[in-house]
């Protein structure tokens, strides 16, 4: 790890008085906008004993928080359907995604969806799920090696996460798109109480008689939010901090896992092509504006340095 070390928070009067409070605050906040769940109270014992736990813990979820930040807006997204804002893309993304990508196939011009829906195979499947289920561990992972790595990076990573994820929200109240199973299910009508669901990665659960996607999608805060695919967007901020770390075999291991996440999510059809093009396009947008904000902005600047002395 890079730099000094220091105590970072303290556990005082004032510490205490504050996590407290702003655990209460969030409990009651949260049963108020979305309703009470389980989730809430777990989260809050997580970063309550990580908190009091040690020094070093409580460096790590002080650190940590920014992703707590992104967990609690994207939680809270449910109270704010982004359908009720603007109207949903079903048809028109549809039929501009065939015009562009589509594939013709025994007579027929279909989406890459539509294809691979017809050409599935269990190998796929497989091979599909593994790298999906990628997009959640990964990144947090990372985040974690660069904590104990390079403190200032692994800020740098996480308030970087944070800018492409708030970017992406404002593109999914911006242009509210429905992901390609919705028209698979549904055909091209609104239906505002659509739950989540799992497309194909339904066959990853089934083969395995588990249900890891469909526990994971029933949290879903949005189903209309396929535009842009931030599940696309994550593996590109990892792979640019891998690479500005220079660690080497690393890097292909999660460039071919950045790969391996884009072709699943057209390939389970949670995503167009197009949906693709645009998380990336939002992760890169989101890092040089991190890069631009956190340099040139001297407030910003200043916070940067004071969260980096707090958890070193």
């Amino acid at each position: 790890m890079n730099g000094a070390v220091h105590q970072g928070p303290a556990i005082n009067a004032r510490s205490i008085l504050t996590v407290s409070l702003l655990s209460i605050t969030y409990l009651l906040l949260s049963s108020w906008v979305i309703g009470y769940k389980s989730d809430q109270v777990a989260l809050l014992v997580i970063f309550n004993t990580l908190f009091y736990l040690s020094a070093i813990t409580r460096k790590f979820i002080v650190g940590f928080s920014v992703f707590v930040v992104y967990w609690i807006i994207f939680d809270y997204m449910k109270a704010f359907p982004n359908y009720q804002v603007n109207t949903v893309h079903i048809a028109d993304l549809y039929n501009f995604e065939k015009h562009i990508f589509g594939i013709k196939f025994n007579g027929r011009l279909l989406t890459p969806n539509e294809y691979w829906q017809l050409n599935a195979t269990t190998f796929l499947d497989i091979i599909a799920g593994l790298f999906y289920i990628c997009w959640i561990p990964v990144p947090l992972s990372f985040a974690a090696f660069l904590f104990f790595k390079n403190r200032r990076e692994f800020l740098s990573f996480a308030l970087t996460f944070l800018v492409v994820n708030l970017l992406g929200f404002v593109v999914y109240y911006t242009y509210p798109a429905a992901p390609p199973w919705y028209i698979q299910e549904h055909g091209f009508i609104f239906h505002a109480a659509t739950t989540g669901n799992t497309g194909g990665l339904a066959r990853f659960d089934n083969y395995f008689n588990v249900h890891v996607f469909q526990s994971i999608y029933q949290k879903g805060s949005n189903v209309f939010a396929a535009m842009p695919s931030l599940h696309s967007a994550y593996p590109v901020i990892v792979i640019y901090y891998g690479l500005k770390n220079r660690l080497g075999f690393i890097n292909i291991i999660l460039a071919l896992v950045m790969i391996g996440i884009w072709l699943t999510a057209i390939y389970t059809s949670h995503h167009y092509i197009l949906d693709v093009l645009a998380g990336i396009l939002c992760a890169v947008i989101g890092i040089n504006l991190f890069n631009f904000l956190f340099t040139r902005v001297t407030f910003l600047r200043e916070f940067l340095n004071r969260y980096e002395k707090l958890i070193q």
